[in-house]
């Protein structure tokens, strides 16, 4: 059992930057397992697409972990498994949750691209960039403003949890 309080005072708060991390370490938690789901369906050319940004995903998870403890915190941890927003049983529904999980990545890059400042903002500026052209390729089209279309819909990205960031509640 923990002993800290339930509202931490104004000196055991994260920052802001350090929240929008961990967001964003969450969410590619989550890109990870639905791209391990999703990868056993998909061959070809969409299968290669599919281990890149899978590799991807991991790529920068580990290097939101290391932010993390840069930045003086503890990394949050993957759960074991994630809900998906649909059964993922063929091609074309893995495609289709590829694109859900890319929209909701880059959700959650717009947000640290808010929250930091200097090479970090830029890594994640890239990172959105990056999130949105595999979303705009796995669906076909793309959107007007990639990792917005929460606030659009009036949510709050940052109140959503790490499966919810990545698209498993299958909002768009």
């Amino acid at each position: 059992m923990s002993t800290r309080s339930v509202r931490p005072s104004e000196e055991d708060a994260d920052s802001p930057e350090l929240t929008a991390v961990q967001a964003a370490l969450a969410a590619e938690h989550a890109a990870v397992y639905g791209y391990g789901v999703l990868g056993g369906r998909i061959d070809g050319k969409r299968g290669a697409e599919a281990r890149a940004a899978y590799d991807g995903h991991r790529a920068r998870r580990d290097a939101l972990a290391r932010a993390v403890r840069d930045l003086g915190g503890r990394p949050v941890v993957s759960d074991a498994a994630y809900a998906l927003p649909f059964a993922v049983a063929d091609s074309p529904s893995a495609v289709r949750l590829a694109a859900v999980l890319e929209d909701r990545i880059a959700g959650v890059y717009a947000d640290l691209v808010r929250a930091a400042e200097g090479p970090r903002r830029k890594e994640a500026a890239g990172a959105l960039r990056e999130a949105a052209v595999r979303a705009a390729r796995w669906r076909g089209d793309n959107v007007a403003f990639p990792g917005l279309a929460e606030r659009a819909a009036g949510a709050d990205p940052a109140a959503t949890g790490p499966v919810e960031a990545a698209g498993a509640d299958g909002a768009r």
